[in-house]
């Protein structure tokens, strides 16, 4: 069977049921030679800014700190607890890093970011981001549910890849590798600097460090 990358179908939903745009767009360096895709931003009582991993409590912006600057601090607002986003930004564009989550529209089963209650209703166009960054070789997914929601743009049935794995990930005209990266977020059982080695590791890989 083939594999989907929609959990429901959107003209079965009872219409009382909220589903969710994306708040904020991909952000596509025309440099850029990777991109790092996770799922679904949190709603916006949880974001310090209106970019990418916008929640405190994430520590996307710690990783990338730690793995290019060896601080984990360094995309922080002074002692604030918040995120400078066009200090984010103006790095990404420098060192060609596109980001961009995998689903434009979702509902959330329990109200909350969980990627486990999380049902998508519309993934990513991939094709359209991926001719805004033609130069884009190299993709990792943030997390076991971005992961599946990429495998799920294929025609075939594709294995899940295990973290920190890379496989071939070939659409349509574009031959690419997909990485599969721990989740930044707290849930995730791994510590702060063994989550920025594997950054590490696929930031090397791809030739960005």
């Amino acid at each position: 069977m083939k594999p989907s990358a929609i959990d429901v179908d959107e003209s079965t939903l009872d219409p009382s049921i909220e589903i969710e745009t994306r708040p904020f767009p991909p952000y596509l360096p025309e440099n850029a030679t990777v991109m790092l895709m996770g799922t679904f931003p949190p709603k916006s009582e949880k974001r310090v800014m209106e970019f990418h991993y916008p929640n405190f409590q994430n520590d996307m912006w710690r990783v990338y700190g730690l793995v290019f600057f060896d601080d984990k601090d360094h995309f922080r607002k002074g002692e604030k607890k918040a995120f400078d986003p066009e200090k984010i930004k103006a790095f990404l564009s420098e060192r060609g890093i596109a980001s961009c989550p995998t689903v434009v529209r979702a509902i959330r089963e329990k109200g909350n970011a969980s990627d486990a209650f999380l049902k998508v209703v519309e993934p990513v166009h991939l094709d359209e981001v991926l001719a805004t960054i033609p130069n884009c070789k190299h993709i990792a997914t943030t997390g076991g549910k971005a992961t599946e929601v990429l495998l799920g743009l294929l025609p075939e049935k594709v294995k899940l890849p295990k973290t920190g794995e890379t496989i071939s990930y070939n659409y349509k005209c574009h031959e690419l590798t997909l990485t599969r990266l721990p989740s930044t977020s707290r849930a995730f059982p791994m510590s702060l600097i063994n989550k920025a080695s594997a950054y590490r590791a696929f930031f090397e890989m791809a030739g960005v460090i």
